[in-house]
């Protein structure tokens, strides 16, 4: 019998988190609370930015974009903030800039290996192939248990199971 295998990668649907970016510059824009404050979210590329005249606007900016967000399925994991999620002054307003990050990174898939090694089922083996990790085992049962480990371990990225055979 042939072994059975899937990868584990972590990506990000472009066509959610521009549809959720749209959904919440669209509340934004007709919000009472968001009146005369400069409040805007734009996606540009890889990256949102969030602006607001105040700290406080602009962190509401941000928890209806994390709603959207999360109402799309996207992870929040996936975003990277800079300056530690804190807005930063820039001029007149304060910005918020955050990265969309996809892959795993070599030093995150070897700890989601090792984590499998230490903890799975021992005829399952997992090898780093770029920015995914394909794992591999004769049973099906086996790869089950450790989709539901690694959904159970607490990972500093989102993570997705595709290409199950």
């Amino acid at each position: 019998m042939a072994d059975s295998s899937f990868d584990i990668v972590s990506k990000v649907d472009k066509q959610e988190v521009a549809n959720a970016v749209n959904q919440a510059a669209k509340e934004i824009s007709t919000r009472y609370d968001f009146r005369n404050v400069g409040a805007v979210v734009e996606l540009s590329g890889e990256s949102i930015t969030m602006k607001a005249n105040s700290e406080e606007r602009c962190l509401a900016v941000l928890d209806v974009l994390q709603t959207k967000l999360v109402k799309r399925g996207v992870s929040l994991k996936s975003l990277n903030y800079s300056d530690d999620g804190e807005p930063r002054p820039s001029g007149k307003e304060y910005r918020l800039d955050a990265a969309l990050t996809e892959g795993i990174s070599s030093e995150n898939a070897k700890k989601v290996s090792k984590l499998i090694r230490d903890e799975g089922p021992k005829s399952v083996k997992a090898q780093i192939q770029g920015d995914e990790l394909r794992v591999t085992s004769k049973s099906r049962d086996d790869l089950q248990e450790v989709q539901r480990l690694v959904k159970g371990a607490d990972l500093d990225f989102a993570v997705q199971f595709v290409n199950y055979r």
